[in-house]
């Protein structure tokens, strides 16, 4: 049986790379690649990959929100979400959202190829560190609009461009940074957007 996968990254020289390497597979057949997230549906639909490899970071619709519509859309479709960004709140959200796999950019390639076979006979397949990251680092700790609020913030955006933006009074917009501020454990709203960041939470 030859497994048939679509690559989705913004980056066409990993795009290129990535598909040489799979190719190289004799069970693998690499069916298409696209270079934005809002791409992958339709791709998905005209050429019935087996797997998607999706990176997180694409512009049009990241490879997070991405692996939710196909989970709604392609049930069929696996997911496995292929990223430099080895983030534990990253993890859990691909897992929410339906991936069955989370593999960083840094694996070799012989892991990839496993990853894929592994997802494709019905197994999660997840990169160690990154689950043993994601345990210690537990939940977060922020409400859904401390997260928008963090989300515009981290634009530079000042507390009353945040309120206009989210139709939010500028007193709310403060208790939510401060709030967010405080989870976090850190000084000012740019270092707690900063933070949530790294930790997967926005």
């Amino acid at each position: 049986m030859t497994v048939r996968l679509l690559l989705a990254d913004d980056q066409e020289m990993i795009r290129t790379a990535l598909a040489a390497l799979l190719d190289l597979e004799d069970d693998f057949s690499v069916v298409a690649a696209v270079g934005r997230g809002d791409e992958v549906l339709g791709a998905v639909r005209e050429h019935r990959p087996d797997v998607a490899l999706l990176d997180i970071e694409m512009p049009g619709m990241d490879g997070l929100t991405v692996a939710g519509v196909l989970r709604d859309q392609v049930p069929g479709c696996r997911v496995v979400i292929l990223t430099t960004f080895g983030r534990a709140g990253y993890l859990r959200r691909a897992m929410e959202a339906g991936a069955v796999g989370f593999v960083v950019k840094d694996a070799p390639a012989e892991a990839l190829a496993d990853a894929v076979r592994r997802v494709v006979n019905g197994e999660r397949v997840v990169d160690p560190v990154l689950a043993a990251a994601t345990l210690a680092a537990g939940e977060s700790p922020l409400t859904a609009r401390e997260g928008d609020v963090l989300r515009v913030a981290r634009t530079g955006a000042s507390v009353a461009e945040i309120a206009g933006r989210l139709f939010l009074s500028e007193g709310t917009v403060r208790n939510y940074l401060s709030a967010a501020i405080a989870k976090t454990a850190t000084r000012n709203r740019v270092e707690a957007a900063r933070v949530a960041d790294e930790r997967g939470w926005l």
